[in-house]
């Protein structure tokens, strides 16, 4: 069974850092391309970042180039999110989700989605 654990939510103020993990099981961690999407309230899910460890690639929205940094750990099957020099707009619903093939921003192309972790970035 694919399980996508997320965790490291939280209040944060503008201007500070949060780290994200998505833990993954169930499934040949180097096949797969990890992404992280966020839904902020009243919005569609877009995507934030994604890699694949097989590729060597990745994927940054451009409103988070230059602030959040995406890295793998294959030995723990986790993905990292740092994100650096928070905003307001930041403030979203944090997911991670997975698909068996190369890197995508499209949400409709990820098979098996975490829970979720809010992050809150207050002003």
């Amino acid at each position: 069974e694919v399980q996508l654990v997320e965790s490291g939510g939280g209040l944060v103020q503008a201007g500070g850092s949060l780290r994200l993990s998505c833990a993954a099981s169930g499934f040949t961690f180097d096949d797969f391309t990890i992404g992280w999407f966020r839904q902020a309230p009243g919005k569609e899910r877009e995507g934030v970042s994604c890699i694949s460890s097989r590729a060597g690639g990745g994927y940054y929205a451009d409103s988070v180039k230059g602030r959040f940094t995406i890295s793998s750990d294959n030995v723990k099957n986790t993905v990292y999110l740092q994100m650096n020099s928070l905003k307001p707009e930041d403030t979203a619903v944090y997911y991670c989700a997975a698909r068996e093939g190369p890197t995508s921003d499209y949400v409709g192309r990820y098979d098996y989605w975490g829970q979720g972790t809010q992050v809150t970035v207050s002003s």
